[in-house]
């Protein structure tokens, strides 16, 4: 090993570290990205056949091991297939990157329009969560919904309490679906959205907490769901959903998720 090493130029070395990490960097994000989710048992089991078929061709069992050469070969094409959620996933934050730059479509949104968004959500959510109406708010961040848009009735109108309330209304034309919301303005409204795939039929969770999670897994869009039976308020972020939500947590988790880290400074300086 030291004689393989000292053969070798500071190129090469360099170059061998730097690609010793960029595999590490790929392992631990693909490892983040699919913490938590059930792709993770499914990598175990893949990770535990391999295993299992070195261990049979070093011990030398034939019939094992043609078996789960046969299994591995199997897992290679049935792998894209069952973990195709997690891979659109994967795909969506590489092109999320800012390697090909963009804020969404949050970039014409001046620190005051941003804050009385922030205001009117809130607000309407109260409203919505004291009467016990329940609702659906998608808030669009980079991932374009525009296919989620189309299975809806357009609005384009200005976000505002009253016109949240208004839309969710119960036994009016637009309250089954949800509200999907643009920069600072309502684009359509009754929009029908993928369910989630890690919540099971049995939970407790309805359908519009189940659908808040779909599209929170499928996209980067934030999901506000308030509860019809309980009033209760959640928020969906990244297939994960928190909840109970008074106002100032819901507008915290809001202002942290939807306002870029890099719009901070230019947003503080509209705002003076």
């Amino acid at each position: 090993m030291l004689l393989a090493l000292q053969g070798m130029s500071v190129f090469d070395l360099v170059r061998s570290a730097v690609d010793i990490l960029i595999v590490a960097y790929l392992f631990y994000r693909t490892f983040t990205l699919l913490r938590g989710t059930r792709a993770i048992q499914l990598v175990k089991g893949i990770l535990l056949v391999v295993v299992a078929t070195q261990l049979a061709g070093l011990l030398s069992l034939s019939a094992t091991h043609f078996l789960l050469q046969t299994a591995e070969l199997a897992l290679l094409v049935a792998v894209p297939v069952v973990l195709q959620p997690e891979l659109r996933r994967v795909l969506e934050q590489l092109g999320r990157s800012r390697i090909f730059g963009g804020h969404g479509f949050w970039h014409d949104l001046t620190a005051e329009s941003f804050e009385e968004l922030l205001n009117q959500v809130v607000k309407a959510t109260r409203v919505l969560s004291n009467d016990h109406v329940g609702a659906l708010i998608v808030m669009e961040r980079e991932t374009g919904l525009k296919d989620l848009v189309e299975t809806g009735v357009p609005i384009d109108a200005r976000v505002s309490w009253e016109m949240i309330a208004n839309i969710f209304t119960p036994r009016t034309p637009l309250h089954d679906g949800a509200a999907v919301v643009r920069g600072d303005r309502i684009v359509a409204a009754a929009c029908f959205l993928p369910l989630a795939d890690t919540v099971g039929p049995a939970s407790e969770l309805g359908t519009r907490h189940h659908a808040a999670i779909g599209v929170s897994e499928q996209t980067d869009a934030i999901a506000v769901v308030v509860s019809e039976e309980t009033g209760a308020v959640s928020l969906a972020e990244g297939g994960r959903l928190i909840r109970h939500l008074d106002d100032a947590s819901l507008r915290r988790l809001l202002e942290t998720s939807l306002r870029p880290p890099e719009r901070k400074p230019l947003l503080s300086k509209r705002r003076a």
